[in-house]
């Protein structure tokens, strides 16, 4: 049986409550004026009371910087086209909570001239929350619980030299278990697991400021460290915190001796920083450190092998 339309009143008012189940509210806003108009899921979805008197410019603080610039680039962008666009956004609520909504917009032309964009707002949070718990099982290392060879390939070495990503990077660090394939053979590989267990949690916590750390290779772990002072005093610091690393690792009632070589490279120009050449030469410092004898650190700079094969 097919019922007969709703009058209007009521189509609204079902929409309304559909919206609200869903986290999701209209807006507009009058380019002449900036004066906004929300529905009830959108003041929801910024935590703010219905009643609250809304101004464009301090909605604006509600957004994070990266997003408030990409909101405003992509508006102006629309408004000069006379197009519509669609953003992820993350916003800080009020109450300090932060959320993400997924925002649509067009724009309402008249004359010629574009009078007014209105679209959705949907909170997304739950979504983007799902996401990223499988985006960290995806770039994990399984066994270690730090990141693996993606993660390291994604966010390091495939950056473009000089990017704004590689901007806070202050060196990277190799490090390699020594004799890892003597353990497996002497121990067994749950052994060998156990010692690659005992690194990746310690490099955790040895390295809680680290931009990244990962699990890059068979017994192999990178971390990429913040600008953190002179060279000098940045290797002095690493040299301290390896000694924790090097306890021997519990199996079983096995104490299993860890030694590690590291390797350990800082960039000559930041600002323009190559990853590909700063992860040569670590992996080159690392190298040496295994040639002289191991169980040791070596450094270098991103330009220092360039210079001795010319």
């Amino acid at each position: 049986k097919v019922e007969a339309p709703a009058p209007a009143a009521e189509e609204m008012e079902l929409y309304h409550r559909a919206a609200l189940l869903t986290g999701m509210g209209a807006w507009s806003c009058d380019l002449s004026t900036e004066r906004l108009t929300w529905t009830d899921g959108v003041f929801d979805l910024f935590g703010l009371s219905r009643d609250v008197a809304i101004d464009r410019r301090q909605t604006l603080d509600f957004y994070c910087e990266e997003s408030r610039a990409a909101l405003e680039r992509l508006r102006s962008e629309a408004i000069a086209a006379r197009a519509g666009f669609t953003l992820e956004a993350r916003i800080i609520r009020p109450d300090g909570e932060a959320r993400w909504m997924r925002l649509t917009a067009a724009t309402r032309v008249s004359h010629q001239r574009a009078v007014e964009l209105y679209g959705m707002k949907q909170d997304i949070t739950a979504e983007r929350k799902r996401w990223e718990r499988l985006r960290l099982l995806a770039e994990a290392d399984a066994l270690t619980g730090v990141g693996n060879r993606t993660r390291f390939q994604n966010e390091f070495l495939d950056q473009p030299a000089g990017s704004r990503a590689l901007g806070r990077v202050g060196c990277l660090l190799l490090l390699d278990l020594d004799d890892f394939k003597g353990t497996n053979d002497r121990w067994g590989h749950g052994a060998g697991d156990a010692c690659l267990t005992a690194l990746g949690r310690r490099l955790l916590t040895a390295f809680p400021e680290a931009l990244l750390t990962a699990r890059i290779g068979g017994d192999e772990f990178a971390v990429v460290l913040a600008h953190g002072g002179s060279p000098a005093a940045v290797e002095a610091e690493v040299r301290a915190r390896l000694s924790a690393l090097r306890a021997p690792a519990q199996w079983n009632d096995q104490l299993l001796p860890l030694r590690i070589s590291a390797g350990m490279a800082f960039p000559e120009a930041p600002a323009a920083l190559d990853p590909e050449e700063l992860f040569v030469a670590a992996d080159k410092a690392l190298y040496l450190a295994k040639r002289e004898g191991k169980n040791t650190l070596r450094c270098t700079t991103e330009g220092f092998w360039k210079r001795i094969v010319a």
